[in-house]
């Protein structure tokens, strides 16, 4: 009898995950068509004439950090980059046939974050050939390396600059593109190569931050974006390319780019997000308050508490990020000495995105809160320090660099969820003071620098907390304030 209730939950536990798996398949498939209604919507909204002209732009240039496709393109274009870009993931998922879980979302909302600044259908698409052939030659699944493939793609801009840009001296003109055979023979021998190299680096680089930073892809992508950088361009004195800004003054001219248009999207996904998870959870909310009280570090609230939970959780950290995105840009407005930020722009947009993606996986609003309030203290440091000398306050908390590091320094939030809220918001103030500079290493190449950010920040902070025999506090599941 005992052995039959044993089987009988097994199979439950087993039948519970595949509708699980199967929820978050089908809730990446409706985020990327949600992108084409709101590619078309935008369109409309902005009169966008030049569509076809605009999408060919975001293709067909060079696309370092942080290079906004609002801008460059248009509303309605990017927005239909991201969906085409998401469609992409969709099918790659759907006929690898792997079991979505938390580490598959991530993947996916990397993705599309980054097709608003930087990652296009065009460009992404050598890596997942990549880590194809990778698959291949080792007799691995590629099913189990999917989400490697995904998160290979923060590469991309290599590839868009080497196609169109770095081999300039031997490109002929192709519909309006200057590209070159020895561009494309770049691009592919590159994304090949890190097909190889990039599932290699991963598990050491996650060692050595010991999962204190779930943004781990971007410490490691961040790395190998060193080395190609230094030697490609550092080495041979080439200059990586400068962001690319079209006259745009329709958009230019809106202090806060498209921030009602945004405002409304999010407001749409986020609340049909949470009506689906409390539905699926049988019109309630029980759960909720047992996932916010996990530290983050190594839980899996996907497999812990379920999927239905895990979307309202998307909804209420979702509405959080974007909550504190809007306080940060109308700051100039209330406090006139601040310099003014980005706004809603496409990086912005982009890092709401990239901010959830570890929402199935350890990020909820609680543990996140005080990463957020290391940057503001940061800010008023600095604030503080300009107006005793009498110095110009040279940023804000809506500066595009430090909205884009504080989407990802959110992966720091298993520091406060182990340790306390001071060492998170200790964690919080150290990313800020070093994410406008990252870049630089690698030249605005890896998408993930925010990521890679965080990860050097863990490098910091662990041995201190080690050396200063600075204990965790708390175990999963242990309430705390």
């Amino acid at each position: 009898m005992f052995e039959e209730d044993i089987q009988t939950l097994s199979d439950f536990k087993l039948s519970s995950r595949s509708r699980d798996s199967r929820i978050i398949t089908i809730y990446m498939l409706c985020v990327s068509v949600a992108f084409l209604i709101a590619s078309i919507v935008a369109v409309i909204v902005t009169k966008e004439k030049d569509f076809v002209e605009n999408l060919f732009r975001i293709l067909t240039s060079p696309s370092k950090l942080v290079t906004d496709y609002f801008a460059l393109g248009g509303l309605g274009s990017s927005f239909f980059n991201a969906a085409v870009c998401g469609f992409i993931a969709n099918i790659i998922i759907y006929f690898s046939r792997v079991k979505t879980n938390a580490t598959t979302f991530a993947a996916y909302m990397l993705v599309v974050a980054h097709c608003f600044y930087g990652l296009n259908f065009l460009n992404m698409m050598p890596f997942i050939v990549g880590v194809v052939l990778f698959c291949g030659v080792t007799k691995k699944s590629f099913a189990e390396n999917v989400h490697i493939s995904l998160f290979a793609t923060a590469l991309a801009p290599f590839v868009s600059d080497f196609m169109f840009r770095y081999t300039s001296a031997l490109s002929f003109e192709l519909f309006g593109a200057s590209i070159s055979f020895f561009g494309i023979i770049m691009s592919v021998l590159f994304a090949l190569a890190s097909g190889f190299i990039v599932p290699a680096l991963l598990p050491g680089t996650t060692a050595m931050h010991r999962g204190y930073n779930m943004y781990k892809a971007g410490l490691a992508i961040g790395i190998m974006g060193i080395f190609v950088y230094c030697f490609l361009y550092a080495t041979f004195g080439f200059d990586a390319p400068t962001v690319i800004e079209i006259n745009n003054p329709e958009y230019y001219k809106m202090p806060y780019g498209y921030r009602s248009f945004m405002n409304g999207f999010f407001a749409i996904l986020f609340l049909l997000t949470g009506v689906a998870g409390f539905v699926l959870n049988g019109c309630s909310f029980k759960g909720y308050r047992d996932l916010l009280k996990c530290t983050g570090y190594g839980t899996d609230f996907h497999d812990k508490f379920g999927v239905p939970i895990c979307l309202i959780n998307v909804c209420v950290y979702g509405s959080f990020l974007v909550a504190v995105f809007n306080i940060f840009a109308i700051l100039p407005e209330i406090f006139p000495a601040i310099p003014a930020g980005a706004g809603f722009t496409g990086a912005t947009v982009g890092v709401v995105f990239a901010g959830l993606t570890f929402s199935l996986d350890g990020q909820q609003p609680r543990i996140v809160f005080p990463i957020v309030i290391g940057y503001i203290l940061l800010f008023m440091v600095v604030c503080v320090i300009c107006v005793i000398g009498g110095m110009d306050i040279p940023w804000n908390l809506s500066t595009q660099g430090y909205i884009n590091g504080l989407a990802f320094a959110t992966g720091l939030c298993p520091f406060a969820g182990k340790y306390g809220y001071k060492i998170g918001i200790l964690a919080g103030f150290l990313s800020a003071v070093i994410c406008t500079s990252t870049a630089a290493m690698h030249g605005g190449f890896v998408l993930y620098n925010g990521g890679f950010t965080a990860g050097l920040t863990a490098l910091v902070l662990i041995p201190i907390l080690d050396y200063y025999k600075i204990m965790p506090k708390y175990d999963d599941d242990t309430h705390h304030n």
